[in-house]
């Protein structure tokens, strides 16, 4: 199963011993150019990376690897959430024999420290679906989780980098849960889809802990 790939920071890091981001020095010189424009910015939730695949047959999960240990109270999570006929019904109903991946999220109690802050329990929240390797719009991921009755990563209250930076640097609450956690940091990529000269799609992430 395809593994979810790797998200840049935006700014790089300075070489000289502290590691530090360098405001202003962006590691990407398309998100430079596009930095003033709109953009679409979600919460990245702290947890343990969580893989559902549909072959067109049946349905797995994974974590980040194939190798990845998933807890056991969240693998039956998931398989209350995508396991069974009922389930397997919705896949077919959905996606035929189109191949798909939900990308997602493991969270709360006991994932990671401090995921109680989110919710008591653990839970699946989706950020990310790809078909036939093609990763689709944010609406039509919440049309997929709305399909299947599970949580979809909220949008930020912003939409260009700079904004992107400062809210971040503002250490809000999470608008997942229990809403009593500062969120981990954001994920952005441009309103209208755009990709590198490698093919891949722009996107980008700033994390809190960059800015501490």
């Amino acid at each position: 199963m395809k593994e979810y790939h790797k998200i840049k920071t935006i700014f790089e890091r300075d070489m000289d011993g502290n590691k530090k981001l360098i405001e202003g020095r962006f590691r990407n010189p398309l998100v430079e150019y596009l930095k003033d424009n709109e953009w679409v910015f979600t919460e990245k939730v702290d947890g343990t990376n969580i893989r559902v695949f549909w072959d067109g047959h049946k349905v797995s999960f994974n974590g980040r690897t194939d190798n990845a240990q998933i807890h056991g109270h969240l693998v039956e999570r998931l398989n209350e959430l995508f396991m069974g006929n009922v389930n397997e019904e919705l896949f077919e109903q959905k996606f035929g024999e189109t191949s798909v991946i939900l990308f997602g999220e493991g969270y709360g109690a006991g994932i990671q420290k401090g995921g109680g802050d989110y919710i008591d329990e653990k839970d699946f929240i989706l950020f990310d679906v790809m078909v036939n390797d093609v990763f689709l719009e944010r609406e039509s991921v919440e049309d997929i989780a709305k399909s299947f009755n599970i949580k979809c990563v909220p949008i930020a209250p912003v939409k260009t980098i700079t904004e992107a930076v400062e809210y971040v640097k503002s250490k809000p609450l999470s608008q997942v849960g229990k809403c009593i956690k500062e969120i981990e940091g954001v994920v952005g990529t441009p309103k209208q889809r755009i990709f590198d000269f490698r093919g891949n799609r722009v996107i980008v992430k700033i994390k809190v802990e960059d800015f501490i």
